[in-house]
């Protein structure tokens, strides 16, 4: 289970993510790690130059690290790097080929570590961040047949890289904690901002991504069409074909039901009471130090 806890540092990673706009970006989370649980306090970003499909550190990017960490430590925050993050500007969650390798040999020098990623296209969209944790499996490890917990809509140009590779790492639960002064600062940002929230249209301010989403479907829905033609379904009588081409039809049209039915409920979500799973920061006293490497890493903390 992964536990992203605390406004101040995701806040932090998606400002980040969305000033990026349509280029990746990259950054460190710091922390500690307990038990099967990892638990983040801070996240910077690094200067690295990505592009609209992928994002990796280089040499100055490193030297950053290692000044950055010993800044940290002289001014007395004592955590350690415990994963990355990047974005994924309007292509869902997942890790691709380059980021496998990347998290991959993060884990084998650097135990524990976490990867994030985030889509701060989609969250502009819904209204809520949408975020995932993932840890690579051993290399030599086969992990068994289970079905996808949660359907994802891949881009047609991504699904290749997403298939490839979607058997190499498993996703963590994320949950949240929140200080009391993390809901007052809510507070006060909800009570300044709230009229731009009712005049703004996420509709609007993401019509590349809506008309991007939209040629997807018929992209897909063409290369359906083409792949049944070619299918044994192409000897059938033509009703038969009718039936067997609505059927993929409208298996597609789901792909985009939900980012509709997300605008349609409201343009943006306020999360209060137990939208989200809360933790009193007094119940954390337990987390001190660090406990004993564990390579099922299961759990993720920020606050």
């Amino acid at each position: 289970m992964a536990t992203l806890g605390g406004a101040h540092e995701l806040l932090k990673m998606v400002v980040h993510a969305c000033a990026g706009g349509t280029i990746e970006i990259m950054g460190l989370m710091q922390g500690k790690f307990q038990g099967e649980s990892i638990i983040v306090r801070d996240a910077f970003a690094l200067p690295v130059e990505g592009t609209e499909t992928w994002v990796n550190a280089q040499a100055d990017a490193y030297e950053y690290m290692v000044e950055y960490s010993t800044i940290n430590k002289q001014a007395g925050r004592l955590e350690n790097v415990v994963g990355w993050y990047h974005s994924h500007p309007g292509y869902r969650c997942w890790l691709s080929s380059i980021a496998v390798s990347t998290q991959m040999l993060n884990q084998q020098f650097q135990e524990p570590f976490l990867a994030v990623v985030i889509d701060p296209t989609r969250t502009g969209f819904a209204g809520k961040v949408d975020i995932g944790a993932f840890r690579t499996y051993p290399k030599d490890y086969k992990p068994p047949d289970e079905p996808v917990s949660e359907y994802q809509t891949i881009p047609l140009n991504k699904i290749e890289y997403f298939g490839v590779h979607f058997k190499q790492y498993y996703s963590l639960d994320i949950t949240y904690f929140k200080s009391s002064l993390d809901s007052h600062l809510l507070d006060l940002l909800w009570n300044k901002y709230w009229v731009n929230t009712l005049s703004s249209s996420p509709l609007l301010g993401n019509r590349d991504y809506v008309s991007g989403q939209i040629f997807d479907l018929a992209d897909k829905l063409e290369q359906a069409e083409g792949q049944l033609a070619h299918s044994r379904f192409g000897m059938l009588m033509p009703s038969q074909r009718k039936k067997e081409f609505d059927t993929i039809l409208d298996m597609e049209k789901d792909e985009l039901a939900p980012e509709i039915k997300e605008e349609e409920e409201g343009e943006i979500e306020y999360v209060e009471g137990d939208d989200i799973e809360m933790t009193d920061m007094d119940d954390m006293e337990d987390f001190e130090g660090f406990g004993d490497e564990d390579d099922n890493v299961k759990e993720l903390y920020i606050f």
